[in-house]
């Protein structure tokens, strides 16, 4: 069968955007604030890329690592982020920042281990760990909520990375 057969095609349950407004800019507050924390971009970037293959969000992992492509993240890097503890091409600051996005993003399994606060902690002051959890937080809800939603993956058109959920639907 040919690749084109195998295809899924997804339609929309809700158009969350249109639904709910004022809950969009809500997150996209959070997204503001998290934008603002100080945090590395290419770091934040590869967080919400990570918790989305996590989650198993097409719609958000192809929207990240199309914005990542744009703030200079290379190709490279993105294809070994789903194996980022057997690729060298990762800092120990980010590796401490993968630890942690998976150990939150995955908390029902067995909370967040101990060794894995103590490595983020070696790697990220106090107010920055707090922001990495936030940006964690928003990420897993908007993977969420597109999950849910039924999001089509490849609608998302690169604008202003700070805007990007604003023509999301």
């Amino acid at each position: 069968m040919a690749a084109e057969g195998r295809r899924s095609r997804v339609q929309p349950r809700i158009e969350y955007a249109k639904a709910a407004p004022g809950a969009i800019e809500a997150m996209r507050g959070l997204d503001a604030y998290v934008e603002r924390s100080g945090l590395e971009p290419e770091l934040v970037e590869l967080v919400k890329i990570r918790a989305s293959q996590i989650n198993g969000c097409a719609y958000c992992i192809d929207m990240h690592t199309r914005d990542a492509r744009v703030i200079g993240e290379s190709e490279r890097r993105l294809y070994a982020l789903v194996a980022w503890r057997e690729r060298p091409c990762f800092t120990e600051r980010e590796r401490a920042a993968l630890a942690w996005t998976e150990a939150v993003t995955k908390v029902s399994h067995e909370h967040v281990p101990e060794e894995v606060y103590e490595l983020a902690h070696r790697h990220f002051a106090e107010k920055e760990l707090i922001d990495l959890t936030l940006a964690i937080v928003a990420i897993n809800g908007w993977n969420r909520i597109a999950i849910s939603c039924r999001a089509v993956t490849g609608t998302y058109a690169h604008g202003d990375v700070r805007t990007r959920h604003r023509n999301s639907s």
